[in-house]
């Protein structure tokens, strides 16, 4: 288990080439493609989904408020495996909210986690993620490293989601 801290944004993005551009400009480490299929269940706080994808698994609680600068997102992630019977157990416990369905690039610029997402029935979207460990960079640190992101790679304001593609979904 562990508790993360980050600084993030999610913004509509519909020239996904441009970004990409940019992040081998800059020497992005590319992790790969992954197909992630994210369920969110219902809660008493904060949001719960299971990610299951071919890249990244794991149990994702997390609370943000939902503003479209730059927010501040506590999390607590559990490494999953791939066909265990978890997803079972929490669909019967908790009932399912919602099913988000993507195809995601990954890309890392040190401690800054960037997607560019392909998100069935909404679009295509760019997040920024400056990621530290609980205890560890400062808020500031990482809000800084987010917003200097979003003026390289050109993001305006008018394109800024408050939500998460879950909200997007369930409207």
């Amino acid at each position: 288990m562990m508790k993360v801290i980050n600084a993030e944004i999610k913004a509509m993005c519909s020239d996904l080439e441009r970004i990409r551009s940019i992040l081998l400009e800059k020497k992005a480490d590319f992790k790969g493609m992954d197909h992630q299929v994210d369920t969110y269940f219902r809660t008493g706080s904060g949001r719960l989904k299971l990610r299951e994808g071919n890249i990244e698994n794991n149990l994702i609680w997390y609370q943000r408020p939902d503003q479209t600068e730059p927010r501040t997102s506590r999390c607590i992630l559990h490494k999953t495996e791939k066909g265990n019977h978890l997803k079972d157990i929490l669909e019967r416990a908790m009932g399912v909210m919602v099913v988000v369905d993507k195809q995601r690039e990954i890309y890392f610029i040190d401690n800054i986690k960037i997607h560019l997402d392909r998100v069935k029935g909404l679009g295509t979207f760019l997040e920024i993620e400056a990621q530290g460990e609980a205890g560890g960079l400062a808020e500031e640190i990482l809000h800084r490293q987010c917003r200097k992101l979003m003026d390289e790679f050109g993001i305006r304001t008018h394109d800024l989601v408050s939500g998460s593609y879950s909200d997007l979904l369930l409207k």
